[in-house]
């Protein structure tokens, strides 16, 4: 009974895997085949790189990349800052409230960024940053999500390591930057691949604060290059959206090891 149940467990586990990735499967087969060998499945129909060509050819692409290499960046590096800081104060500094700061952070959670659309649109126009990159990232600076991960992974370091560092002479930030940062690299590197994805294919804030191409990133220019209005071709959408991924996919396999070993400590500490 037990190896039935262990079989038919990795069994819906393949199949999940399956489903989840058939459509990114799909995209590819149709980014290297015409519209109608795509649709119809062809298997011995040839490949081609024209989808590719004509899709590259259609848009601003490059624009595209490095704006959405700016913003990933600028609120990367911002998160970081935030993050770093709160979560040591929660970890290891003791004041009158901690735990029901930490609550009302956590809360922040539970409220979708949609939510907030409006009062963030209000904020960046009165900012006189409409239509800009750092607009676009500002929202996000702050991520309670990122303050929770440093917080697991600064309550793990042995506080025998902080008390070496302060008879050594070394002030709270000292502390901070020689001792628990470096111990934490693991969990920034999993945070930076989980913020980096999630601004890499935000859409819905971009799409509604940006106006020309010099601010967009890629998935607005995606949206408006696969417009209706502009002709669907499935394939040249699907050549377009493997362009627009790429990055992603490759950052992820590279460090899907530390990724799955940051969230597993994060998770027992």
């Amino acid at each position: 009974m037990k190896d039935f149940t262990r079989h038919l467990d990795t069994f819906g586990a393949h199949l999940l895997a399956v489903i989840w990735i058939a459509p990114l499967l799909f995209a590819v087969w149709a980014a290297f085949h015409s519209t109608s060998d795509a649709v119809n499945f062809r298997l011995m129909s040839s490949w081609t790189m024209d989808n590719f060509r004509t899709a590259w050819d259609g848009a601003p692409w490059l624009k595209y990349f490095r704006n959405t290499f700016i913003l990933v960046t600028i609120v990367l590096i911002g998160q970081f800052v935030v993050t770093t800081l709160a979560g040591y104060a929660f970890a290891q500094v003791q004041f009158p409230g901690k735990d029901f700061v930490f609550i009302l952070v956590l809360l922040q959670l539970f409220i979708l960024p949609e939510v907030l659309i409006v009062e963030n649109y209000a904020m960046v126009s009165r900012l006189g940053l409409f239509d800009t990159i750092v607009g676009v990232g500002m929202p996000y600076m702050a991520s309670a999500f990122g303050i929770f991960l440093m917080r697991q992974a600064f309550k793990s370091v042995p506080i025998e390591l902080d008390e070496a560092a302060r008879i050594e002479g070394c002030s709270r930030l000292g502390v901070l930057l020689n001792v628990y940062v470096p111990l934490a690299k693991p969990t920034y590197l999993a945070y930076a691949l989980v913020s980096v994805s999630t601004h890499w294919n935000n859409f819905l804030w971009p799409l509604i604060v940006t106006n020309s191409p010099d601010t967009r990133p890629l998935t607005v220019g995606l949206s408006i290059f696969g417009a209706p209005e502009n002709g669907v071709d499935i394939s040249i959408i699907s050549a377009a959206t493997i362009m627009s991924v790429a990055p992603l996919l490759l950052a992820f396999l590279v460090f899907q090891r530390q990724f799955v070993q940051a969230f597993l400590r994060a998770g027992i500490k």
